[in-house]
C-alpha cells in the first residue's frame, strides 16, 4: 500500500515536449565521456552543446563560408547549464535548440538535450554570444540577412 501511494505522489520526470525547434545535434555517449562517477562528465555535456551552436548558427546563415568571407566570428559571454538527468555509456541523446533573442550584435538561445530512449531532458544550456569583428576584436551587428533569417518563421 505504502508503494502505492509513494507511486501516486511522486514528482513525474521532466520529458521533452514536442516542440518545432530544429534538433541540431545527435549523438551518444561513449564510455570515455564518463568520469569516476560513471556519468558522463561535464565537458562532454559543453562539447555536445558547442556542436549544436555551430549548427544552430550554420541555420541561421552563419556558415564557416560566412565566418572567412565577412571576418568575424562568435565569442559566448554567457553559458548557464541545468542538469535535469544523469547520462551514462550507450544513452543516446539529441539537442533541440530555439531562439530566445536577438538584438543588434547579441544572440540568445536554448539548447535542451533530451536522452531519446526514455524521452527525459538532460540538460538544458542557455547561451548568449556576441557577433564580432575577428580583425578589430570588437562587436559588430549582425548583417541584414542573419537578422531577417532568423526572424523567419
Amino acid at each position: 500500500m505504502a508503494k502505492t501511494a509513494k507511486a501516486a505522489t511522486a514528482k513525474p520526470k521532466a520529458r521533452a515536449k514536442p516542440t518545432l525547434t530544429p534538433v541540431t545535434y545527435k549523438g551518444c555517449v561513449y564510455p570515455w565521456h564518463c568520469d569516476h562517477v560513471g556519468h558522463m562528465n561535464v565537458m562532454h555535456y559543453v562539447g555536445k552543446f558547442d556542436e549544436a551552436t555551430w549548427n544552430f548558427f550554420a541555420d541561421l546563415g552563419m556558415t564557416p563560408a560566412y565566418f572567412r568571407d565577412h571576418h568575424c566570428g562568435m565569442a559566448a559571454v554567457q553559458q548557464n547549464i541545468t542538469y535535469k538527468r544523469e547520462l551514462m555509456a550507450g544513452d543516446v541523446v539529441e539537442i533541440s535548440t530555439r531562439l530566445i533573442e536577438l538584438r543588434e550584435r547579441v544572440i540568445r538561445f536554448e539548447h535542451v538535450m533530451v536522452e531519446r530512449g526514455s524521452g527525459e531532458v538532460a540538460a538544458v544550456c542557455d547561451l548568449t554570444g556576441v557577433h564580432l569583428d575577428r580583425r578589430g576584436r570588437k562587436s559588430v551587428p549582425f548583417p541584414p540577412e542573419i537578422l531577417s533569417k532568423a526572424k523567419a518563421p
